[in-house]
């Protein structure tokens, strides 16, 4: 049985609905609904580990209009192949595409080879899905020459155009880590993206977040970007409610549970997730952070910092979201029970730092690390802070810093998105003693601009720069992504910002390089 009707029978009450379905979905299994072309969202690939891949795809006709497609249950089959001909099948099976998930595909294509390079493809009737190509993770014992990793977060279709990901698609990565804000949750309903954002019809239910994904999904860049290699992905607040903080809204609303549960769900049905079965309480809660190994070459952590973390310090009365708070008057601020991660996700990643072999350990996460005072700090009580970011959560982040300490796993490095800015950062564990010998280097930290997000001015990005002296690098005039190659002896990133966001074909230009060697954390401008 597939990992989705695995998914599909977990909920109360639901076997009875699929029993229902059966002889629908035989009869279905021959062709697509209304003989329309299904595969109107592309495919998808991730999670990748040295024997398996996640497979994705939904059955969808018209982007625009989920409710063209019939509320029964699709066979949809599927085949990886080690050659783009398909003349050479390596595994090939059927999967049930079901109306309570979308008519979402997950195939967990196991039985595969390590660290090598695979065509997949869907079939419904008649109807074949575009290709797609993906790969294995190498064998755990391995030590690969290099890992090309392409990074990008926070693709607003009201802000531009998906260019950005045309050019992750044709620098041909091995992998690429989204670290969230893959939909924003507000905005019209249309196939082009607009000349000017407007705030419209806002995400509330199950079918505006699938009707928000299908939308974004729709993009040929976009789907080129997917097709072009596996991906890992991580949510951040917009896949829900801006600066929401665990079970709390901006608007503190008495039903915000079931609003999360329904964007839970919808990404879910949207990714190429490898994730457990939901309990019987449906998408309330649903673990997505966990760990890939790219042999002994690089340990990628990949992390949720939204859904268990304390709300925000120092918020107004009547009031949810974000905020900036001065830190001498903000005292939640020095509260050690406060958690960005939650205890038991802080203890599973120490564990896998502890017990990691690779040469690199990524941190795949949302928001930067690096303290970032908007004021100029003199003495350790100053400094104005953005409390939805890790400056919101200082001693979790502390913990953290200790944590990469004392399992000291080699080579750390975050990812980090969410600012729509482009930083290059040492992490230290002092950020206020930035001259002192006794606070060395802990990490480096790359941070990566938005796909189409808004920023702030680089005027501004420049006196943060300047007011934080940790930070080697800052721009925020720029969208794009990061381009990553991690070698044994080094890692490369690759500041790589668009030409002109609005334009479909628009072209891409490495704006800085920096560069991290091992044993060495710290990073080098190139």
């Amino acid at each position: 049985m597939d990992e989705q009707r695995r998914i599909f029978l977990a909920g109360a009450g639901q076997m009875a609905v699929l029993a229902a379905c059966a002889p629908l979905a035989r009869a279905a299994a021959q062709a697509a609904p209304g003989n329309a072309y299904p595969f109107s969202l592309g495919v998808a690939s991730g999670s990748p580990l040295p024997n398996s891949v996640i497979l994705w795809t939904r059955i969808l006709a018209d982007p625009l209009n989920a409710a063209a497609t019939p509320p029964v249950a699709f066979v949809v089959r599927w085949e990886v192949a080690h050659d783009e001909a398909f003349t050479r099948i390596a595994a090939q099976g059927s999967a049930s595409a079901v109306p309570e998930l979308a008519h979402s595909v997950h195939v967990d294509a196991t039985g595969l080879e390590a660290g090598r390079w695979y065509w997949y493809r869907f079939m419904l009737g008649d109807a074949v899905s575009p290709v797609g190509r993906t790969r294995t993770a190498p064998a755990a014992d391995s030590l690969p020459t290099m890992l090309k990793m392409a990074v990008a977060s926070c693709q607003h279709w009201e802000f531009g155009s998906f260019a950005a990901h045309r050019h992750i698609a044709n620098a041909a990565p091995d992998l690429v880590a989204f670290l969230g804000d893959y939909i924003y949750e507000w905005g019209p309903y249309q196939l082009n993206h607009p000349e000017r954002a407007r705030r419209v019809d806002e995400s509330y239910s199950l079918a505006d977040y699938r009707a928000r994904y299908a939308q974004y999904k729709s993009d040929p860049d976009l789907q080129a970007s997917h097709r072009a290699a596996p991906w890992i992905v991580t949510w951040d607040d917009h896949e829900v409610a801006n600066d929401y903080a665990g079970d709390r809204d901006e608007r503190l609303s008495p039903t915000f549970a079931q609003r999360r549960a329904a964007a839970y769900q919808a990404f879910y049905e949207h990714m190429p997730l490898r994730v457990a079965p939901a309990r019987r309480n449906g998408f309330g809660n649903l673990r997505i952070y966990d760990r890939f190994d790219w042999g002994r070459l690089a340990r990628l952590h990949v992390l949720d910092d939204r859904q268990y973390r304390a709300t925000h310090a120092c918020q107004q009365p009547g009031k949810g979201g974000s905020s900036s708070v001065l830190r001498s008057r903000c005292h939640a601020l020095r509260d050690s029970s406060r958690t960005m991660l939650g205890a038991e996700q802080e203890a599973w990643l120490e564990t896998g730092l502890e017990r990691s072999e690779a040469r690199w350990n990524f941190l795949v996460q949302q928001t930067p690390m690096a303290q970032s005072s908007q004021v100029p700090v003199s003495r350790p009580d100053d400094g104005r802070f953005w409390n939805d970011g890790w400056d919101g959560y200082p001693a979790a982040r502390q913990r953290l810093f200790d944590t990469l300490e004392s399992t000291r796993a080699s080579n750390p490095i975050t990812l980090a998105g969410d600012v729509h800015t482009f930083y290059a950062t040492d992490l230290k564990t002092d950020f206020d003693r930035p001259l002192s010998k006794q606070n060395p280097v802990i990490a480096t930290e790359f941070c990566g601009t938005s796909v189409t997000s808004g920023s702030r001015p680089q005027a501004r990005t420049l006196q943060f720069v300047d007011m934080n002296p940790h930070v080697k690098y800052g721009r925020s005039d720029k969208r794009g992504f990061i381009l990553m190659e991690v070698t044994p002896a080094a890692t490369k990133a690759m500041f790589v910002g668009l030409d002109d966001v609005k334009l479909a074909g628009s072209g891409a230009t490495t704006i800085a390089q920096f560069r991290v060697e091992h044993g060495r954390p710290g990073a080098i401008r190139a």
